[in-house]
């Protein structure tokens, strides 16, 4: 049936048509934009995470740029700790020149004021963009990433810079004083808060020679005194009694030479007196005979040793004469934690910075008392090979007696790293002693620093590295997901247009059936 009214084939062909002219649009707008996907409208869901992708790509370039400040700020700073270092090695070259006393330890001193001038300036020019690394002791972060979680939160993560502090300023002291039991858990001297100190005869041991029932000793009775590894033996020709044999070693052993070893008779009859005047070495002793006639408890042994009374014994060490600040091996040292030590009058102080140990500030204590020591006083560190626990030992070479005492306070401000570099003088004998063994730990305290920033550096260089990949791949990722197929585009769009010309057509051929109908009214 024929109709006037409704023409199904020309809605059919507009319809086709429609459908053509829609999907020519949408190619066309494929081909211009480059993208399938360039609005919410074309797929919400694919939109919405590329857009989300797009915003973390664009986050990622904001902290490339951030690890590029971060890597040119933490360069300057190692840059500037390792010159330091070379300058500090300049410093002990000069130092280890100022040993021999027939040079001019004035132009050698000139030279170090120099140095350390050139040093300040170093550390004091170590800044980028406004900061720098090597003074102060906050850390410094430096954004390294945005982690997105599965449930779309999002996190900074940051790469932690410790400044290393190589100033040379002496730190605040502060005012809430560490006592009792939490300051022996820190250090001691002899388990307490303070001990006496002084050369006197230096410390000893009592070797005590003993006969048996008989009277004197037998022919070729030996007796031997082991002294800081030498072995002194004598053999007895049957003539002597225990003093005879006080007077043979006394003499073997005074004639041995053994450094800051001396032998002397006792008040009592058969006691040997062996002193250590050394200042920071012990003394191992031992004692044995070889006697004929055993009876009566006839031999020799240790009656006393240090101070010690009624030990039996045969060997033993005597120790040092220097007293010793023992610092504890497992006490953590809290920044800010500040030690002072009081000696001949005079009082010298240390504040440990941030994650540095009790071997930090034993060095440090020894600097302060090196840098401007009473007559007299001498330092050294020492580590015990057993606990690993380190000591400051504190000579007194003084007729006299002192007090040496230890106390601490929390709540202060950290003295620099090169904390003594100010007071290097070599001047003198005792004072280019001391420095060669401080500048030891200037240049070691530089090197950590200059390892530290270096270690932190190529951290930054490989998360730089890193997040330039993640944002190609975010990109290559958004790209297939949004990014239009360039081949196949034409090829539609060139299909289409064929379609749209034939839906054209068809429609055209539609639109006419009507007019056949007139034909039937003539």
């Amino acid at each position: 049936m024929s109709s006037i009214l409704t023409n199904n084939s020309a809605m059919v062909a507009l319809q086709t048509l429609k459908s053509v002219n829609s999907n020519l649009a949408q190619t066309q707008s494929e081909i211009s934009t480059g993208k399938s996907v360039a609005s919410a409208k074309d797929n919400s869901a694919v939109w919405a995470i590329s857009k989300v992708m797009e915003s973390d790509v664009k986050g990622f370039k904001g902290i490339q740029e951030s690890l590029s400040l971060g890597e040119s700020t933490v360069a300057v700073a190692r840059n500037a700790s390792e010159t330091v270092t070379d300058l500090l090695t300049e410093i002990k070259g000069k130092i280890v020149a100022a040993q021999e006393e027939n040079v001019d330890r004035d132009k050698i001193q000139t030279d170090i004021d120099a140095l350390t001038d050139q040093i300040k300036s170093v550390v004091g020019a170590a800044q980028f963009n406004g900061l720098n690394l090597v003074q102060g002791t906050e850390e410094v972060n430096i954004l390294s990433s945005l982690d997105r979680s599965g449930n779309g939160s999002v996190s900074a993560s940051n790469i932690s810079v410790d400044r290393q502090d190589l100033s040379t300023i002496s730190g605040t002291y502060g005012a809430t004083a560490i006592t009792g039991g939490d300051l022996t858990a820190l250090a001691s001297v002899n388990g307490a808060a303070s001990a006496t100190s002084g050369a006197q005869a230096g410390l000893n041991a009592q070797v005590q020679i003993t006969e048996g029932s008989g009277t004197g000793f037998a022919d070729g009775d030996t007796f031997s005194v082991t002294v800081g590894g030498s072995v002194i033996t004598v053999t007895l020709d049957g003539t002597e009694d225990s003093d005879g044999v006080v007077s043979l070693l006394q003499g073997e052993i005074n004639a041995r030479d053994i450094e800051g070893v001396t032998a002397t008779a006792g008040a009592n009859a058969g006691e040997l007196v062996i002193s250590n005047t050394n200042a920071f070495a012990e003394v191992d002793i031992e004692v044995a005979s070889t006697l004929n006639d055993t009876a009566g408890g006839a031999g020799a042994n240790l009656e006393a040793l240090n101070g010690d009374t009624g030990l039996t014994q045969t060997t033993g060490t005597i120790a040092q004469r220097a007293e010793a600040i023992d610092f504890s091996a497992a006490a953590k040292v809290e920044e800010g934690t500040g030690f002072e030590v009081a000696v001949a009058g005079s009082t010298f102080r240390y504040i440990a910075g941030k994650g540095e140990n009790m071997e930090d500030v034993a060095r440090g204590l020894k600097t302060a008392i090196d840098a401007n020591p009473p007559a007299g006083v001498t330092t050294k560190v020492q580590q015990d090979a057993d606990s690993g626990a380190y000591s400051l030992a504190i000579d007194y070479d003084n007729a006299s007696t002192t007090t040496i005492a230890l106390s601490a306070s929390s709540g202060g401000e950290a003295s620099g790293g090169l904390f003594g570099l100010d007071n290097i003088d070599v001047t003198t004998n005792d004072g280019a002693d001391a420095a060669l063994d401080n500048v030891e730990t200037l240049i070691q305290n530089s090197i950590d620093a200059a390892a530290e920033f270096g270690s932190v550096q190529g951290r930054i260089e490989t998360q730089s590295d890193f997040v330039g990949k993640l944002v190609d791949s975010l990109k290559s990722g958004i790209g297939t997901l949004v990014d239009a197929d360039m081949e196949a585009a034409s090829a539609r769009l060139q299909a289409l247009q064929v379609q749209q010309q034939l839906a054209t057509q068809s429609l055209s051929i539609a639109n006419q059936a009507p007019q056949n109908i007139l034909s039937l009214f003539r």
